[in-house]
């Protein structure tokens, strides 16, 4: 992998992570337009680390906020929000990989985005009609639907953060509140996920550094992670502003014209796959 490729897949990590258009998705898409094979698994936790930097600049507030008082209902919310992904994972981790790995139904995953967001927005409205609901509003019942979008999500071409978005809208929390929940609950699941892929990675001492790397340079790794954060950090203030001041109409709109021009490729042109 070259620096140049190391660039784009760090912008691309960085910047769908958080907006609702599904980073899995994007990342699946860059490797096959940019015809980038072999296991890229180091560098693919590298740049979830790098976005996780990202949402500790932003939110470094409501995580000390948490880390002072752990137990109090916020905490017991993101348990009950990060429980069905994991268990999904678990379940369905070798149908998910060979997913990520051939783009097989990524199509549909996109246009599956792009229906959540639409069905977040109709409900969310009808929702506000009853008035929204604040932070100490907020209840397990609300985590449970949530973390059960964010379990549909580990499909690559599902947005996790628009699956998350989704939930929350849908149960009529406050705007701002629903943003800030879903990026919250993104630690939990990409730290979970990069500590379990690091172990796989350095769990034999027998495997050598160059072979977990996949062929991919540090350099190339360093940059891409260091892409990811930066991009990540201004990813995770941009979404934020949206979700408070706008729509979901225009990802939803994106993630399905996205969706139709994968699907008429794999169907027919196979011009990227």
């Amino acid at each position: 992998m070259s620096i140049f490729e190391a660039i784009i897949l760090g912008v691309v990590q960085g910047l769908t992570e958080f907006l609702p258009v599904s980073s899995t998705g994007h990342l699946v898409l860059s490797r096959q337009i940019l015809n980038i094979g072999g296991d890229l698994l180091l560098f693919d936790t590298m740049v979830h680390v790098g976005t996780l930097v990202g949402v500790f600049a932003v939110l470094w507030k409501d995580i000390l906020a948490v880390l002072r008082k752990i137990v109090q209902p916020l905490t017991l919310y993101l348990i009950i929000g990060t429980v069905p992904a994991v268990v999904a994972v678990m379940v369905f981790r070798g149908s998910l990989e060979r997913a990520f790995d051939t783009g097989n139904y990524l199509g549909f995953a996109f246009l599956g985005t792009s229906a959540l967001l639409i069905t977040a927005e109709l409900l969310a409205k009808r929702a506000a009609k009853h008035g929204v609901r604040k932070p100490g509003e907020m209840n397990w019942l609300d985590a449970l639907v949530i973390g059960l979008c964010q379990a549909v999500a580990v499909i690559p071409g599902i947005s996790r953060s628009g699956a998350t978005l989704s939930g929350a809208l849908s149960r009529g929390l406050n705007r701002d509140l629903a943003a800030r929940f879903s990026f919250m609950l993104s630690i939990p699941i990409i730290l979970g996920a990069a500590l379990f892929q690091f172990m796989e990675l350095f769990g034999s001492d027998a495997t050598p550094a160059t072979d977990a790397a996949g062929g991919v340079g540090p350099a190339a790794i360093v940059v891409g992670t260091a892409v990811a954060a930066v991009v990540g950090f201004f990813a995770v203030r941009l979404m934020l502003k949206i979700v408070r001041e706008r729509s979901l109409w225009g990802f939803a709109v994106y993630t399905g014209v996205l969706g139709v021009a994968v699907l008429i490729d794999q169907l027919w042109l196979g011009i990227v796959f």
